[in-house]
C-alpha cells in the first residue's frame, strides 16, 4: 500500500531528526528521553538517592534517564497501560494507575518511602481532532497532577507533559495552588509545532 504524503513527510522528518539519531547513539528507547535530560539540567531534578515515579512511562525513555542519573542509589517504580522491556533498577507496573489494585501494588513498592519526585509523560492517543484530543490530554494530565498530590514528600518536585489549548490556562494555577515555583518549559527537543510543553512544580505544599 502506498504511504500517504503526510506520513511520507513525517517518516522522512523522523528519520533525518537529530534527537533521533541520538538516542539510536547513546542508547536511548526515544527521543523523549532528550526532553527529560535538558529539563533536569535547567531545573536540577534527579539527584542520586530520590524515590521517583514514572507515569506513562513506556517505552521507558524516561525511566532510562532517571536509572542513569540515580546509577543504583535510589528507587524508580514506573507505570503504564502499555508493556514496557526491562531497565536496569525499575520496578515497572504494567496497568492503569488510578485503578485501586495497581495504585496498591505501586504504593506497595514506594513502602512509606517519601517520593521526591512525580515524572508523566502521558498523552492519549492522538486522532488529529482538537476537541477529542484536548480533553483526553488534560484528563491524563489531571490524573498525574492528583497522584503527585496523594504521594509527594513535602518540596517534592513534579513534572508533567501538558498541550496548550482548552483547560490548559485553569490546569496552570492548579499546579500553583499545590507547589511554590511554577515554570513552563519547551525543551529543545519537543518538535516546535507541537503544542506540548512542560509543567514543572517545584516545593510540593504538602
Amino acid at each position: 500500500m502506498a504511504r500517504s504524503k503526510s506520513s511520507a513527510e513525517w517518516l522522512r522528518e523522523h528519520v533525518e531528526d537529530i534527537y533521533v539519531q541520538k538516542a539510536q547513539q547513546d542508547g536511548y528507547r526515544t527521543r523523549a528521553s532528550y526532553k527529560l535530560i535538558e529539563l533536569d539540567e535547567k531545573d536540577q531534578l534527579i539527584k542520586p538517592g530520590m524515590t521517583i515515579i514514572d507515569l506513562g512511562s513506556a517505552p521507558g525513555g524516561w525511566s532510562q534517564v532517571v536509572s542513569r542519573k540515580l546509577q543504583g542509589n535510589g528507587v524508580i517504580i514506573a507505570s503504564d497501560i502499555l508493556p514496557m522491556d526491562p531497565i536496569v533498577d525499575v520496578n515497572f507496573i504494567q496497568g492503569d494507575f488510578t485503578e485501586e489494585s495497581v495504585f496498591e501494588e505501586l504504593m506497595g513498592i514506594v513502602n512509606g518511602r517519601p517520593v521526591d519526585l512525580v515524572i508523566s509523560d502521558m498523552a492519549p492517543n492522538m486522532s488529529g481532532q482538537a476537541s477529542i484530543d484536548q480533553p483526553g490530554s488534560m484528563y491524563l494530565v489531571e490524573l498525574a497532577l492528583d497522584m503527585a498530590r496523594q504521594v509527594l514528600k513535602p518540596n517534592g518536585q513534579f513534572v508533567a507533559k501538558v498541550f496548550q489549548g482548552d483547560g490548559f490556562d485553569e490546569y496552570i494555577k492548579e499546579v500553583r495552588n499545590s507547589f511554590s515555583k511554577v515554570f513552563i518549559r519547551k525543551p529543545k527537543a519537543s518538535r516546535a509545532r507541537s503544542r506540548e510543553v512542560y509543567v514543572v512544580g517545584k516545593g510540593f505544599r504538602a
